[in-house]
């Protein structure tokens, strides 16, 4: 028996009207400074009090946020007592959101002990709705919870199936305006979300078609979205669809070898924005799976009408595409071309090395690294080298 859960969503133009339509007495949106300076969190309040719901921000949400981060966020939740929580963002305010929701029902647990087979027991105080203001992370689908321990720089996956929003609302006026860069970073990400999630081992039949639509849509409307901006509105409009599909995707199914791998790195190299590292390590993923005999990447290659004769003609299809993608964004190949310095990647080599070992996505992959292969995969980000073994 398995099971496939979403939030209720509401999508396309003028999706943001949906607010109007909740029933509350008092809104926690949880943001960062710079959503704030956008305009997005006055268009939220405003829908809100059409709806007759009170609303406080919280606009104190850090990239990469920390387990301290979300402490303090529940301890303000708590003082303001909502029924509804708003994260509103990109995937850091909406896994924060997600987060200080989990402490706000529940200020006993510690954050790190948040799982997928604990009952928590959620929504005795509020619900949550997510709004995403970036096409990329797909958080606002999913339930997982992408925390940072400070302390011992390391990214830590968390998350429970009972904390998925319950509402979600794409609007593609919240990501028209996103700068090119910032475009590429999470689009990228997408497309690592949809392969990953459709090659675990936890994929299913319910997850395989968002998978194949989301890496479709980003191959044909990325670049677009890249290059035109807001002035080709259906492209940013289909990648953020794409985001959702991938979350939602990901969320009954899993990531693997590339989060897995990615994670480490991000959290070494903090500069280095999470989709761009993680899109490294996603064409070295396929070859190495591809290498133990994993054939699933022929039914991607097909789905792209790539050449795809066999299983490994699939996954070299594949991964040439990812690789010309990516060439196409100006997406870096390598951690070298990412900026990692080989004095810096040599001193984190053993730490990297140790935090994807505890890292549990790289369980969830068709073939298992060991501490060697977890090695010589980092090596071969950091040149940029096709993976032989």
């Amino acid at each position: 028996m398995w099971y496939f859960r979403s939030p209720e969503i509401y999508f396309g133009e003028d999706a943001l009207l949906s607010l109007e339509e909740l029933r509350g007495e008092r809104a926690f949106i949880v943001t960062d400074p710079v959503i704030e300076s956008l305009g997005h969190v006055g268009r939220v309040r405003d829908h809100l009090a059409r709806a007759g719901i009170e609303s406080q921000v919280y606009p104190h949400v850090k990239p990469e946020p920390s387990l301290e981060d979300v402490r303090a966020g529940a301890r303000a939740m708590l003082d303001a007592g909502p029924d509804w929580i708003v994260g509103l963002g990109g995937g850091s305010c909406l896994d924060a959101a997600r987060a200080m929701w989990i402490l706000y029902e529940r200020p006993d647990l510690d954050p790190e002990a948040i799982n997928p087979f604990d009952a928590l027991g959620l929504r005795a105080k509020a619900r949550l709705l997510c709004i995403p203001t970036t096409a990329g992370t797909g958080s606002e689908a999913g339930y997982a919870v992408i925390l940072t321990k400070t302390q011992s720089q390391q990214k830590l996956t968390l998350g429970a199936p009972e904390a998925r929003a319950d509402v979600t609302i794409v609007d593609p006026l919240l990501t028209a305006n996103l700068p090119r860069q910032l475009t590429a970073d999470t689009g990228i990400d997408v497309l690592t979300h949809a392969v990953e999630g459709y090659t675990s081992t936890w994929a299913n039949d319910f997850t395989d078609g968002p998978c194949l639509k989301a890496i479709s849509l980003v191959f044909d409307y990325l670049p677009r979205a890249v290059e035109q901006g807001a002035a080709d509105p259906e492209a940013r409009e289909k990648m953020a669809n794409a985001a959702t599909l991938a979350g939602l995707a990901l969320g009954n199914s899993t990531v693997a070898l590339a989060h897995g791998l990615g994670h480490s790195a991000g959290a070494l190299f903090p500069t280095i924005p999470h989709g761009r590292i993680t899109a490294i390590f996603l064409p070295l993923a396929v070859e190495f799976q591809a290498n133990g005999g994993y054939e699933r990447y022929r039914e991607i290659a097909a789905s792209l009408a790539l050449p795809a004769a066999d299983g490994a003609e699939g996954a070299r299809s594949l991964v040439g595409a990812i690789r010309g993608l990516m060439r196409q964004i100006e997406q870096p190949l390598s951690l070298r071309a990412a900026g990692v310095s080989e004095a810096a990647f040599a001193a984190s080599l053993p730490g990297l090395i140790a935090r994807a070992e505890q890292d549990h996505n790289l369980l969830l992959g068709q073939r298992f690294p060991d501490a060697d292969e977890i090695e010589r995969l980092f090596r071969h980000a950091y040149d940029g080298r096709p993976v032989d073994f």
